[in-house]
């Protein structure tokens, strides 16, 4: 599995686990957290440094825009620590890469 798809599985669950908690939906994401997570998956693909990827906060090409940029912090701020409790392996995984 590549860095970039690996990342998108990430924030996949980071997503749905946001909106779950927070919009209390059901096995399903509401219209603005779907919304986000396609915009984020469209980044993801479309990112010139997929080769050699670092994490978003520490790239000098920021391609979220500003407002989308503000909102994934969000989810990542919430999903983030809950991530332990949710998907342990993935968050294991993922702190250690």
């Amino acid at each position: 599995m590549t860095k970039t798809e690996n990342e998108k599985r990430i924030l996949n669950k980071m997503i749905f686990l946001y909106c779950t908690k927070k919009h209390h939906t059901l096995n399903v994401l509401c219209t603005g957290c779907e919304t986000l997570r396609s915009y984020a998956m469209e980044r993801l693909n479309r990112c010139p440094f997929k080769l050699d990827k670092k994490a978003c906060k520490d790239c000098k090409v920021h391609c979220y825009q500003n407002d989308k940029r503000s909102e994934i912090r969000e989810v990542m701020r919430f999903s983030g620590p809950r991530m332990m409790i949710y998907y342990p392996f993935d968050f294991i995984r993922h702190i250690l890469k």
